[in-house]
């Protein structure tokens, strides 16, 4: 059927609904919060996160205390609400007794956010005689192990699930919403935009007189990708109970996290490396018996004055025990010096962040050709001459093209610091060239010279403009220092970096065609003209 929609040039059949139970327990922030500062339930309650309230009680709701107010502004309007820190980690650890016990009852539950799980219905509903049976009983299972007031919805998407579980009870007291199949889009159609979780959108919409979701549904699919993309056209579908995610259950990883102390403490850094090496190969073997690899682990070291010095380290492929233990042991010691520690090291944590299926990444039926050979040579050689002897390049941010080629340690990547500010390309970066860049970036600018007709070197004044028009060019030892036509010509555009400070530059950037068709990208600094790259 889709191919036959393909060969016609139609759209794609929608896929079929896939009944969703979801269960929301309303507040669970603040309750879970609540519970670990030992807050009475009823209490004016709040959750702050930078500077703003985050999650409030209802209680302190009732007194004016809402999301995103200030947190002298909220204390005014209540004196008597109390306040903590939002604690995203806590916020996990206390719902996992829950998803636990829904686990024990139901199998296949997915864990939305803390506080929200989603299930497929058919099978429940089957086990427990009915949709609103099991959603009850569900719902009762979470109440009963530490959410209290869950309430349950039941619609033909996970979206439109978790409205009807959040939606107002059409009798009071009521815990269990039912969508009827085939009903997603038209109760969806009367709900708020803000809903989708997107404000910009909804200001957008809303400067465009649309307000409700099916209002949003109403607009072609077309229309909505070109205007608002992928992440426009994916709200749309949910705006119009065409939700295209499936429920998919969580799978609960076994302990992969492995520890080793060392009694006494060791003062060198290959020391505790080769210690070291049978916890990893036991890391590494608890990874094979899940069928997994580690894309990203988390390697923290604890020294004998008590303090943690810890590390994520990302890889190309997935790690094996050797790669886990060099990267013990350039943390330790930057695989330069092995007796550079500052304390001798009594304990070293290892845990994955990021894993993968294995099966994702077992060899092909002939090997995996050169990929896997040019990872072994320069892994090796980075053994060899330590981790920041290897280095790939990357584009990141910046104004001028040298800046934008952020040299990264091979297998890692940039965490922290102004190697992760330099990296980020979607920063404005104002004073930046639009695309296309060129083709070649110099390793070192080159020097240049650019004349007028009448034979002076063509400069930049005080208003930005040039000197004169831009007649011939000259490359640092290209074809015996000739001067070569200029057959188009752009420019300049002025970057000033750091003006407040006396270290700041003043740059101006110009691209020329020469007459051999090679595109040059110059800068001007103090007076020089240089070239920083080159398309051909």
């Amino acid at each position: 059927m889709r191919a036959d929609a393909l060969a016609r040039g139609g759209a794609l059949p929608e896929p079929p609904p896939t009944r969703t139970i979801v269960l929301w327990c309303p507040d669970w922030p603040v309750i879970a919060a609540a519970r670990a500062a030992g807050s009475p339930p009823d209490h004016p309650f709040a959750l702050v996160a930078k500077g703003t309230v985050f999650a409030s009680s209802a209680s302190a709701r009732q007194q004016g205390v809402v999301r995103g107010l200030r947190v002298r502004e909220a204390q005014a309007r209540c004196p008597e609400l109390v306040v903590e820190p939002y604690d995203d980690a806590l916020d996990h650890r206390a719902f996992e007794p829950v998803i636990r016990a829904i686990e024990e009852a139901v199998p296949g539950v997915e864990v939305l956010r803390p506080g929200t799980v989603a299930l497929r219905s058919r099978g429940p509903a089957r086990y427990y005689g009915g949709e609103r049976a099991a959603a009850a009983t569900l719902a009762g299972i979470a109440a009963d192990h530490g959410a209290p007031g869950v309430r349950a919805g039941v619609a033909d998407t996970p979206f439109a699930a978790e409205q009807a579980a959040r939606a107002r009870p059409v009798r009071p007291g009521e815990r269990v919403r039912i969508v009827p199949v085939g009903g997603s889009a038209p109760f969806l159609a009367d709900l708020p935009l803000g809903v989708l979780g997107d404000p910009d959108l909804a200001t957008v919409l809303g400067r465009l007189g649309l307000g409700t979701l099916g209002d949003f549904a109403a607009l072609g699919d077309e229309q909505v990708r070109d205007r608002f993309g992928v992440a426009g056209a994916f709200l749309h579908r949910l705006a119009g109970g065409r939700d295209p995610r499936e429920v998919t259950s969580r799978a609960v990883p076994p302990e992969l996290r492995v520890e080793a102390s060392f009694e006494p403490p060791l003062d060198r850094a290959d020391q505790v490396a080769f210690a070291f090496r049978r916890s990893a190969d036991d890391f590494a073997a608890r990874l094979r018996s899940a069928g997994l690899v580690a894309t990203t682990i988390r390697v923290g070291i604890v020294d004998e004055r008590d303090l943690l010095l810890e590390r994520t380290w990302v890889h190309p492929r997935w790690f094996d025990a050797a790669e886990v233990v060099d990267r013990v042991r350039w943390q330790l010691a930057g695989g330069v010096d092995p007796t550079g520690l500052e304390a001798p090291v009594v304990q070293v944590v290892l845990e994955p962040v990021a894993v993968d299926d294995a099966a994702n990444h077992e060899r092909g039926l002939w090997g995996t050709g050169p990929d896997e050979r040019v990872h072994h040579a320069l892994a090796r050689v980075q053994g060899l001459v330590g981790h920041e002897g290897v280095v790939t390049p990357r584009i990141g941010g910046g104004r001028t093209l040298a800046e934008r080629v952020v040299l990264v340690p091979w297998g890692d990547a940039p965490v922290g610091g102004e190697r992760a500010l330099a990296t980020v390309r979607d920063r404005p970066w104002p004073g930046r060239l639009p695309g296309p860049p060129p083709a070649t970036v110099l390793e070192r600018p080159r020097p240049v010279d650019v004349v007028a007709a009448d034979g002076e070197t063509v400069d930049v004044d005080d208003r930005g403009a040039l000197t004169g028009a831009p007649e011939r060019f000259r490359a640092e030892g290209e074809r015996g220092g000739r001067f070569a036509p200029v057959t188009a010509w752009a420019g300049p555009w002025p970057l000033v970096v750091r003006w407040w400070e006396s270290g700041g530059r003043r740059l101006h950037r110009l691209q020329l065609v020469d007459g051999d068709g090679r595109a040059w990208y110059l800068v001007l600094a103090d007076h020089r003209w240089w070239a920083e790259a080159v398309a051909t």
